[in-house]
């Protein structure tokens, strides 16, 4: 899979600008599918499955967005202040190199800061093209970019931008591909615009009004140094983690049972995972239409929305291989 995530996460698609990436994974995807669409909101869905007596129509939805920053304005020296797009930290900026959809590229730095006990706000930031003047300018208000940094591989750890939520479609794609047969109607929807409130999954949702949704996207880990108690009790290596409850969502105790049952029946490793910051697509498949069971399959990532997020290697095929057999036999929940 290490060829796939590179390629995935080496490629941009901030949140409404999707278009690159989903060409990607429509490639990747098509000699799998029984049928494809792109909705109105830029969702890839990729139906497999024509469903039988004992099966139910599950979707299945990781985000091909990403979090990114939008020019607001270009001052006389050519340097260019920004907003973002999704949860953008000012403390995992400064120094960070930045591509435009345009191909121009650039160094996020910060003014001089009369209190250096303080992090930059978002608006002491700025973006240094390496130009002389605004006349110079090869983007204008409204281009967008994202962070810019090369996939690393440590072996069992690696490391990129965009691992949320590339990592997620990467299981999604290789679950595609791993499946011989099964009694359901599967809709993998790769989803768009995650990072500013899961609206893809929203009308993806509503249009395919599944019985089942489940979300693979990545969650905090608690296993780096810190001062204070750690409560997020996940780790990298641990195995995939089942969510329980984040700040969007309660997961269906129902469809929580169910993976660990499948976990456990694989002799897989796996963690229970609560969240207290963040959610997921799973929060807009349990709210849509009358509401349905859903639940998360999590990878453990450290450095969440930074340029450089790292995820397990073995956590990630573990989530394949549990994925894989979970929707390949009849569901009772």
């Amino acid at each position: 899979m290490k060829p796939l995530i590179q390629k995935l996460v080496e490629t941009q698609g901030p949140s409404g600008y999707e278009t690159q990436i989903r060409s990607v994974v429509r490639e990747e995807v098509e000699p799998y599918a029984d049928a494809m669409q792109v909705d109105a909101l830029g969702n890839l869905i990729v139906q497999k499955g024509k469903g039988s007596a004992d099966g139910i129509k599950i979707m299945l939805a990781a985000h091909i967005d990403e979090i990114g920053v939008m020019v607001t304005q270009v001052d006389e020296n050519g340097f260019v202040r920004f907003t973002t797009l999704g949860g953008v930290r000012p403390s995992n900026c400064v120094s960070g190199r930045v591509k435009f959809l345009n191909g121009a590229s650039g160094v996020i730095f910060m003014e001089p800061l009369d209190d250096l006990a303080k992090l930059p706000t978002i608006e002491q930031l700025y973006i240094d093209l390496g130009l002389s003047s605004s006349q110079d300018a090869m983007v204008r208000i409204g281009d967008v970019g994202t962070f810019d940094r090369p996939f690393l591989d440590l072996g069992k750890r690696l490391v990129a931008k965009s691992m949320d939520d590339r990592i997620g479609a990467a299981v999604l794609i290789e679950t595609l591909r791993q499946i011989k047969s099964t009694p359901h109607q599967l809709y993998f929807v790769f989803s768009t615009q995650e990072e500013v409130g899961s609206r893809g999954a929203t009308t993806a949702a509503f249009g395919i009004d599944p019985d089942l949704g489940l979300s693979v996207d990545v969650t905090d880990t608690g296993d780096t140094p810190r001062r204070t108690k750690v409560r997020m009790d996940v780790s990298l290596g641990k195995g995939p983690a089942i969510k329980v409850r984040d700040s969007g969502m309660l997961a269906d105790r129902r469809v929580v049972d169910w993976m660990v049952r499948g976990a456990e029946k694989l002799k897989l490793p796996y963690q229970m995972e609560i969240l207290e910051r963040g959610t997921t697509d799973a929060r807009a498949m349990q709210i849509s239409r009358a509401g349905m069971p859903a639940g998360c399959l999590s990878i453990p990532c450290r450095y969440i929305h930074s340029p450089s997020e790292m995820v397990d290697f073995e956590d990630v095929q573990n989530a394949v291989h549990l994925l894989v057999d979970l929707v390949s036999h009849p569901i009772k929940l």
